[in-house]
C-alpha cells in the first residue's frame, strides 16, 4: 500500500514532456516548394514578390550629367562673370533697358542686365543689321538728353584732353554697361603716351550674348555714330571675340573696311540663336 503510494507520487512530479513525432518524408509529401511556386508561376503577385526588384534604366543616375543644353559647353557656363551692381548700375541699366523697350514696344520680363539682353535679343529676332543698328541709335539719343551732348559738343571740341577726358569718363560712368574697364596710353598722331584708348579686359555685352552680330550691330556700330554725331568725337571700338575683350578708342574713325564686321559669330554657342531664336546677323 505504501509503495503505491510512493509510485503514485513520483509520476505526479514527472513532468510530461511532449512526444517526438517522426520526422516527416519527402517523397510522401503532396505539397512542396518548387510544386507552389510552379502552380503560381502565371500569378503576377506571386512573380512580383519572388522577383528582385530592379532600377528601370530611364531612372539610373547618369554617370557624367550633361548640361541643360547640350549644345552649349557646360564649362561656358560655369565661366561666366558675376557682376554686383550698386544703385547706379541698376539705375543706368533700367534706363537703357527701358529706352530699348519703348521703342520695340516689347515688355521684357527680365529686371537688371537680363532684361537689356532680353530686350536686346528681341531686337536681334526681329530685324536686320541695319534697323537694329538704327534701333539702338534711337533709344541712345534717347537716354542721353540731346541738350547735355550738345553742351558737351561745345565746350570739349576734339583734343587731347578730350579725348583723354572721354576715355576716363568711359572707365567711371560705363562700367555697367561694358564691365570694368581701364585707361591705357597709345600713340596717336606721332605723339606719345596720350591716355585716348579704354581696355576692356571681358566685354560684359559680349559675354552675356555671346553672339557676334549682337555685338556689332546692337554695340560697336551704334555706338561709334552716336559718338561721332552727338560729341564730335571720331571713336572706334575693336572687339576681340576669342578672347571677348575690346579697346575703345577716341579720336580714331573706325576702318572702311572693318574686320571686325567679317567675323563669323561662335558656331554652337551664339546665344542669339540658342536662347533668343535669332537668326545671327554676323
Amino acid at each position: 500500500m505504501q509503495a503505491s503510494r510512493l509510485l503514485h507520487h513520483r509520476e505526479a512530479s514527472t513532468p510530461l514532456l511532449p512526444r517526438r513525432l517522426p520526422a516527416p518524408d519527402p517523397s510522401k509529401l503532396r505539397w512542396s516548394i518548387p510544386s507552389v511556386i510552379s502552380r503560381h508561376r502565371r500569378s503576377p503577385l506571386t512573380t512580383a514578390a519572388l522577383t528582385t526588384p530592379t532600377i528601370p534604366h530611364t531612372l539610373r543616375p547618369s554617370r557624367s550629367p550633361k548640361p541643360c543644353n547640350p549644345r552649349l559647353p557646360l564649362e561656358e557656363t560655369a565661366k561666366k562673370t558675376v557682376f554686383d551692381d550698386n544703385w547706379f548700375h541698376l539705375m543706368a541699366i533700367q534706363h537703357l533697358s527701358n529706352s530699348i523697350q519703348i521703342i520695340t514696344g516689347v515688355k521684357s520680363r527680365e529686371k537688371g542686365y537680363e532684361g537689356l539682353v532680353e530686350a536686346a535679343g528681341v531686337v536681334a529676332r526681329r530685324h536686320g543689321s541695319d534697323e537694329q543698328q538704327e534701333i539702338v541709335g534711337e533709344a541712345l539719343r534717347a537716354a542721353f538728353p540731346a541738350p547735355v551732348m550738345a553742351m558737351l559738343k561745345s565746350i570739349l571740341p576734339q583734343s587731347k584732353i578730350s579725348r583723354e577726358f572721354f576715355a576716363k569718363f568711359t572707365t567711371i560712368c560705363f562700367s555697367w554697361l561694358v564691365g570694368p574697364c581701364q585707361v591705357k596710353e597709345s600713340d596717336f598722331q606721332g605723339e606719345k603716351n596720350e591716355k585716348n584708348v579704354v581696355y576692356i579686359p571681358k566685354c560684359r555685352f559680349l559675354e552675356a550674348t555671346n553672339c557676334v552680330g549682337m555685338c556689332t550691330n546692337l554695340c560697336k556700330v551704334p555706338s561709334q555714330n552716336f559718338i561721332n554725331s552727338s560729341l564730335g568725337m571720331p571713336t572706334n571700338m575693336v572687339p576681340n571675340f576669342e578672347e571677348k575683350s575690346c579697346e575703345i578708342i577716341f579720336g580714331q574713325h573706325p576702318p572702311a573696311d572693318d574686320p571686325a564686321l567679317k567675323q563669323p559669330c561662335y558656331r554652337t554657342q551664339c546665344m542669339a540663336k540658342i536662347i533668343h531664336g535669332a537668326g545671327c546677323s554676323s
